[in-house]
C-alpha cells in the first residue's frame, strides 16, 4: 500500500497535480475562434436573417393547425422560385388594416388560386360552386360571405 505513504499523500494533498491526468485533456473549444470562425458566423446570421423570421402565434384563427402560443420559424425563400398553391400556409402583410405596421403578419392557409370564386355558406366553404372537404379546421364556420373572385396576387379578394 505504498499510495497511504506519508509523502505520497503530502505530495498529492500540497502540490498541485498536473492537469495531464484529467479526462479532457483537450481545451480547444475554450479557443478563440479567428476570422474563419467569424466569418462563417456573420455568413450564417446573415442568411438566418434574410431568409427566415421567428413568429408567434397570437390567436387561434389557425388552429388545429397552428395553437395560440406556438412559435414557428417562417422561411421566406420559396416563393421567389416556385407561386404558393392551394393548402399551403402564407404569412403576409395586410396594408389596408394595418398601415405602416411591419410587426402585424398575418398567417393563413391559401385556399383558392387566382381567377376561383370563393364563398361560405351553410358552413362549407365553395370555391367555384364546389363544396371543400376541409380536414385542416376545428370547426364548421358559422357565417355567410358574399361570392368572392380571386385577382392575380391578392387575398380574400382585395
Amino acid at each position: 500500500m505504498s499510495f497511504l505513504r506519508p509523502s505520497a499523500l503530502y505530495q498529492f494533498l500540497i502540490t498541485s497535480p498536473s492537469l495531464r491526468w484529467m479526462p479532457c485533456q483537450s481545451w480547444g473549444f475554450l479557443r478563440w475562434p479567428g476570422l474563419d470562425g467569424l466569418l462563417r458566423l456573420f455568413v450564417v446570421l446573415l442568411l438566418w436573417s434574410t431568409f427566415s423570421e421567428i413568429r408567434h402565434i397570437p390567436s387561434s384563427s389557425m388552429f388545429p393547425t397552428l395553437r395560440v402560443g406556438d412559435r414557428i420559424i417562417v422561411e421566406r425563400a420559396s416563393y421567389y422560385f416556385v407561386s404558393p398553391a392551394i393548402h399551403d400556409i402564407v404569412t403576409f402583410r395586410d396594408p389596408t388594416q394595418h398601415p405602416g405596421d411591419e410587426q402585424v403578419v398575418f398567417i393563413k392557409r391559401i385556399v383558392a388560386k387566382a381567377g376561383d370564386s370563393v364563398q361560405v355558406n351553410h358552413g362549407l366553404l365553395y370555391v367555384n360552386g364546389i363544396a371543400q372537404k376541409e380536414d385542416f379546421i376545428a370547426e364548421c364556420p358559422t357565417y355567410k360571405s358574399n361570392l368572392t373572385h380571386c385577382g392575380a396576387g391578392t387575398v380574400g379578394g382585395k
